[in-house]
Protein backbone atom coordinates (compact mmCIF):
# COMPACT_ATOMS: atom_id res chain seq x y z
CA UNK A 1 0.00 0.00 0.00
CA UNK A 2 1.40 3.30 -1.26
CA UNK A 3 2.17 6.15 1.11
CA UNK A 4 -0.82 8.26 1.22
CA UNK A 5 -2.36 11.73 1.28
CA UNK A 6 -2.68 12.38 6.14
CA UNK A 7 -6.20 13.46 5.04
CA UNK A 8 -7.21 10.04 3.55
CA UNK A 9 -6.02 8.26 7.03
CA UNK A 10 -8.10 11.08 9.01
CA UNK A 11 -10.81 11.25 7.25
CA UNK A 12 -11.18 7.67 6.97
CA UNK A 13 -11.13 7.40 10.96
CA UNK A 14 -12.80 10.26 11.54
CA UNK A 15 -15.93 8.54 9.89
CA UNK A 16 -15.68 5.27 11.68
CA UNK A 17 -14.37 6.60 15.18
CA UNK A 18 -10.83 5.70 15.95
CA UNK A 19 -7.82 7.50 16.42
CA UNK A 20 -4.73 7.20 14.43
CA UNK A 21 -1.37 7.34 16.35
CA UNK A 22 0.57 10.48 15.41
CA UNK A 23 4.14 9.33 16.56
CA UNK A 24 6.85 12.19 16.93
CA UNK A 25 10.18 10.08 15.33
CA UNK A 26 13.98 11.44 16.62
CA UNK A 27 16.66 8.93 13.57
CA UNK A 28 16.35 6.19 11.66
CA UNK A 29 15.67 3.45 14.34
CA UNK A 30 12.68 5.25 15.66
CA UNK A 31 11.08 5.34 12.22
CA UNK A 32 11.84 2.02 11.74
CA UNK A 33 10.27 1.46 14.80
CA UNK A 34 7.24 2.54 14.72
CA UNK A 35 6.80 1.70 10.95
CA UNK A 36 7.13 -1.97 12.05
CA UNK A 37 4.99 -1.66 14.45
CA UNK A 38 2.13 -0.41 12.50
CA UNK A 39 2.95 -2.82 10.22
CA UNK A 40 2.50 -5.67 12.78
CA UNK A 41 -0.31 -4.26 14.38
CA UNK A 42 -2.52 -3.66 10.46
CA UNK A 43 -2.57 -0.11 11.83
CA UNK A 44 -2.51 3.17 9.40
CA UNK A 45 0.50 5.53 10.75
CA UNK A 46 1.38 9.14 10.84
CA UNK A 47 5.21 9.32 11.56
CA UNK A 48 5.99 12.90 12.52
CA UNK A 49 9.14 15.01 12.14
CA UNK A 50 9.46 17.98 14.71
CA UNK A 51 11.59 21.52 12.95
CA UNK A 52 14.22 20.46 15.46
CA UNK A 53 14.63 16.65 14.09
CA UNK A 54 14.62 17.90 10.28
CA UNK A 55 16.97 20.86 11.30
CA UNK A 56 19.36 18.14 12.81
CA UNK A 57 19.29 15.49 10.40
CA UNK A 58 18.18 17.21 7.04
CA UNK A 59 15.34 17.19 5.16
CA UNK A 60 17.34 15.29 2.16
CA UNK A 61 18.27 12.78 4.50
CA UNK A 62 14.70 11.79 6.36
CA UNK A 63 13.17 11.95 3.03
CA UNK A 64 15.44 9.64 1.68
CA UNK A 65 15.38 7.15 4.45
CA UNK A 66 11.48 8.19 4.82
CA UNK A 67 10.98 6.39 0.81
CA UNK A 68 13.57 3.64 1.56
CA UNK A 69 11.82 2.41 4.45
CA UNK A 70 8.10 2.48 3.18
CA UNK A 71 8.69 1.47 -0.05
CA UNK A 72 6.37 -1.29 -0.30
CA UNK A 73 4.59 -1.09 3.38
CA UNK A 74 1.91 -2.71 3.47
CA UNK A 75 -0.11 -0.33 5.83
CA UNK A 76 -1.41 3.38 5.06
CA UNK A 77 1.27 5.52 6.55
CA UNK A 78 1.48 9.46 6.21
CA UNK A 79 4.51 11.83 6.75
CA UNK A 80 3.93 14.79 8.66
CA UNK A 81 5.45 17.89 9.81
CA UNK A 82 4.90 19.06 13.86
CA UNK A 83 4.35 22.53 15.00
CA UNK A 84 6.00 24.48 12.27
CA UNK A 85 6.29 28.31 12.48
CA UNK A 86 8.43 28.40 10.18
CA UNK A 87 6.87 29.26 6.72
CA UNK A 88 10.61 28.66 4.91
CA UNK A 89 10.82 24.85 6.91
CA UNK A 90 7.25 24.38 5.41
CA UNK A 91 7.95 25.10 1.90
CA UNK A 92 11.12 23.01 2.16
CA UNK A 93 9.38 20.11 3.67
CA UNK A 94 6.48 19.93 1.17
CA UNK A 95 9.14 20.59 -2.01
CA UNK A 96 10.66 17.43 -0.73
CA UNK A 97 8.11 15.43 -0.12
CA UNK A 98 6.28 15.96 3.43
CA UNK A 99 2.14 14.45 3.03
CA UNK A 100 1.40 17.31 5.36
CA UNK A 101 2.04 20.29 7.47
CA UNK A 102 1.16 21.53 10.86
CA UNK A 103 1.18 25.70 10.43
CA UNK A 104 1.77 27.02 14.27
CA UNK A 105 1.08 30.18 13.80
CA UNK A 106 -1.06 30.74 17.38
CA UNK A 107 1.48 33.55 18.48
CA UNK A 108 -0.24 35.59 15.06
CA UNK A 109 -3.71 37.57 15.77
CA UNK A 110 -6.30 35.13 14.50
CA UNK A 111 -6.74 37.25 11.10
CA UNK A 112 -3.66 37.21 10.54
CA UNK A 113 -3.01 33.49 11.10
CA UNK A 114 -6.06 33.01 9.03
CA UNK A 115 -4.37 34.73 6.06
CA UNK A 116 -1.19 32.92 6.20
CA UNK A 117 -2.64 29.65 7.28
CA UNK A 118 -5.17 29.87 3.64
CA UNK A 119 -1.83 30.78 1.25
CA UNK A 120 -0.18 27.25 3.13
CA UNK A 121 -3.01 25.56 2.41
CA UNK A 122 -3.04 26.56 -1.43
CA UNK A 123 0.83 25.62 -1.36
CA UNK A 124 -0.07 22.05 -0.04
CA UNK A 125 -2.41 21.36 -2.23
CA UNK A 126 0.10 21.64 -5.37
CA UNK A 127 1.90 18.75 -3.89
CA UNK A 128 -1.02 16.84 -3.14
CA UNK A 129 -0.45 17.37 0.84
CA UNK A 130 -2.71 18.05 3.50
CA UNK A 131 -2.48 20.88 6.42
CA UNK A 132 -3.44 20.87 10.19
CA UNK A 133 -3.91 24.08 11.74
CA UNK A 134 -4.42 25.33 14.75
CA UNK A 135 -5.07 29.34 16.64
CA UNK A 136 -4.53 28.31 19.92
CA UNK A 137 -0.88 27.01 21.39
CA UNK A 138 -1.02 23.72 23.28
CA UNK A 139 0.52 24.63 26.78
CA UNK A 140 4.33 23.27 26.92
CA UNK A 141 7.43 23.58 24.95
CA UNK A 142 8.18 20.78 22.23
CA UNK A 143 11.29 20.52 20.84
CA UNK A 144 11.98 24.21 21.07
CA UNK A 145 8.50 25.48 19.69
CA UNK A 146 5.78 26.37 22.06
CA UNK A 147 5.46 27.91 25.82
CA UNK A 148 4.65 27.16 29.60
CA UNK A 149 2.28 29.82 29.61
CA UNK A 150 -1.57 29.18 28.72
CA UNK A 151 -2.35 31.03 25.49
CA UNK A 152 -5.64 33.01 24.89
CA UNK A 153 -8.23 30.70 24.91
CA UNK A 154 -10.86 31.17 21.54
CA UNK A 155 -15.04 30.87 21.00
CA UNK A 156 -16.06 27.75 19.32
CA UNK A 157 -17.52 30.49 17.20
CA UNK A 158 -13.96 31.72 16.09
CA UNK A 159 -12.73 28.17 15.96
CA UNK A 160 -15.07 26.58 13.25
CA UNK A 161 -15.09 30.09 11.42
CA UNK A 162 -11.35 29.82 10.96
CA UNK A 163 -11.68 25.85 9.72
CA UNK A 164 -14.04 27.16 7.01
CA UNK A 165 -12.68 29.75 6.07
CA UNK A 166 -8.83 27.98 5.65
CA UNK A 167 -10.40 24.90 4.26
CA UNK A 168 -7.44 22.81 6.72
CA UNK A 169 -7.87 19.18 6.67
CA UNK A 170 -7.42 18.51 10.86
CA UNK A 171 -7.79 21.43 13.27
CA UNK A 172 -6.23 21.19 16.70
CA UNK A 173 -8.25 22.86 19.38
CA UNK A 174 -6.59 23.49 23.28
CA UNK A 175 -8.92 21.73 25.46
CA UNK A 176 -6.32 21.19 28.53
CA UNK A 177 -3.82 19.53 26.73
CA UNK A 178 0.00 19.97 27.29
CA UNK A 179 3.37 18.48 25.82
CA UNK A 180 5.47 16.77 27.71
CA UNK A 181 4.68 14.93 30.91
CA UNK A 182 1.48 15.95 32.85
CA UNK A 183 2.48 16.45 36.68
CA UNK A 184 -1.28 16.20 37.00
CA UNK A 185 -4.39 14.65 35.72
CA UNK A 186 -5.43 17.51 33.57
CA UNK A 187 -8.61 18.42 33.29
CA UNK A 188 -9.95 18.17 29.34
CA UNK A 189 -12.93 20.64 28.17
CA UNK A 190 -13.85 17.31 26.12
CA UNK A 191 -17.11 19.14 25.23
CA UNK A 192 -15.38 21.57 23.02
CA UNK A 193 -14.36 18.98 21.17
CA UNK A 194 -17.99 18.07 20.63
CA UNK A 195 -18.78 21.62 19.81
CA UNK A 196 -16.61 21.96 16.91
CA UNK A 197 -17.34 18.74 15.43
CA UNK A 198 -20.98 19.55 15.87
CA UNK A 199 -20.82 22.65 13.49
CA UNK A 200 -17.74 21.75 10.69
CA UNK A 201 -17.09 18.24 10.33
CA UNK A 202 -13.23 18.16 10.74
CA UNK A 203 -11.12 15.26 11.92
CA UNK A 204 -9.48 16.93 15.43
CA UNK A 205 -6.11 16.15 16.08
CA UNK A 206 -5.40 15.77 19.94
CA UNK A 207 -1.88 16.99 21.36
CA UNK A 208 -0.37 16.29 24.30
CA UNK A 209 -1.49 12.49 24.01
CA UNK A 210 1.56 11.12 26.57
CA UNK A 211 0.11 10.58 29.77
CA UNK A 212 -3.73 10.81 29.17
CA UNK A 213 -5.78 7.85 30.77
CA UNK A 214 -7.51 5.12 28.22
CA UNK A 215 -10.44 6.03 29.04
CA UNK A 216 -9.63 9.94 28.27
CA UNK A 217 -8.45 8.64 24.70
CA UNK A 218 -11.59 6.57 24.22
CA UNK A 219 -13.90 9.06 24.79
CA UNK A 220 -11.99 11.50 22.77
CA UNK A 221 -11.77 9.54 20.08
CA UNK A 222 -15.31 8.66 19.95
CA UNK A 223 -15.92 12.78 20.09
CA UNK A 224 -13.82 13.29 16.46
CA UNK A 225 -10.42 13.11 17.53
CA UNK A 226 -8.47 11.11 14.73
CA UNK A 227 -4.83 11.98 14.88
CA UNK A 228 -3.97 11.15 18.84
CA UNK A 229 0.38 12.63 19.34
CA UNK A 230 2.67 10.85 21.13
CA UNK A 231 5.85 12.53 21.45
CA UNK A 232 7.29 12.55 24.96
CA UNK A 233 6.46 8.89 25.58
CA UNK A 234 8.71 7.99 22.34
CA UNK A 235 11.27 9.96 23.44
CA UNK A 236 11.16 8.22 26.95
CA UNK A 237 10.97 5.12 25.27
CA UNK A 238 14.16 5.55 22.93
CA UNK A 239 16.06 7.20 25.98
CA UNK A 240 15.13 4.83 29.06
CA UNK A 241 15.51 1.54 27.01
CA UNK A 242 18.74 3.20 25.90
CA UNK A 243 20.22 3.25 29.28
CA UNK A 244 19.04 0.04 30.71
CA UNK A 245 19.82 -1.62 27.69
CA UNK A 246 24.04 0.12 27.81
CA UNK A 247 23.62 0.11 31.75
CA UNK A 248 23.33 -3.97 31.41
CA UNK A 249 26.19 -3.94 28.65
CA UNK A 250 28.17 -2.09 30.96
CA UNK A 251 27.90 -4.55 33.82
CA UNK A 252 28.46 -7.85 31.22
CA UNK A 253 31.45 -6.11 29.87
CA UNK A 254 29.47 -7.17 26.36
CA UNK A 255 29.47 -4.08 23.68
CA UNK A 256 27.79 -4.85 20.65
CA UNK A 257 25.75 -1.84 19.14
CA UNK A 258 23.46 -4.02 17.36
CA UNK A 259 21.82 -5.46 20.36
CA UNK A 260 21.64 -2.71 21.79
CA UNK A 261 20.08 -0.87 18.38
CA UNK A 262 17.59 -4.43 18.16
CA UNK A 263 16.61 -4.13 21.98
CA UNK A 264 15.22 -0.63 21.63
CA UNK A 265 13.76 -0.86 18.11
CA UNK A 266 12.09 -3.86 19.81
CA UNK A 267 10.58 -1.15 22.53
CA UNK A 268 9.47 1.06 20.16
CA UNK A 269 7.65 -1.51 18.31
CA UNK A 270 5.91 -2.26 21.44
CA UNK A 271 5.10 0.62 22.32
CA UNK A 272 3.13 1.20 18.60
CA UNK A 273 1.23 -1.69 18.94
CA UNK A 274 0.43 -0.66 22.14
CA UNK A 275 -1.13 2.63 21.49
CA UNK A 276 -3.09 1.28 18.46
CA UNK A 277 -4.81 -1.34 20.07
CA UNK A 278 -5.98 1.67 22.45
CA UNK A 279 -7.24 4.27 20.20
CA UNK A 280 -8.49 1.61 18.20
CA UNK A 281 -6.61 1.50 14.84
CA UNK A 282 -5.53 -1.47 15.03
CA UNK A 283 -6.53 -4.13 12.11
CA UNK A 284 -7.77 -1.26 10.47
CA UNK A 285 -5.71 -2.11 7.44
CA UNK A 286 -6.34 -5.93 7.26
Amino acid sequence: MPVVPLKEIVDAAFAERYGVPAINVVNDLTLEGVLAGAVQARSPLIVQTSVKTVRAIGSDVLIATWKAMTAGIEVPVSLHLDHCPDRAVISECLAKGWNSVLFDAHELPVEENQRQTVEVVAEARRYGASVEGEIEGITGIEDGVGSDEASARQTVEVQVGFVRATGVDVFAPAIGNAHGEYRSAPVLDVDRVSDIVAQVPVPIALHGGTGLSDEAFTDLIARGCAKVNISTALKTTFMRSSLANLRAAEEKGTWDPPTLFSAVQQDVVDLTTGLARIFGSAGRAA
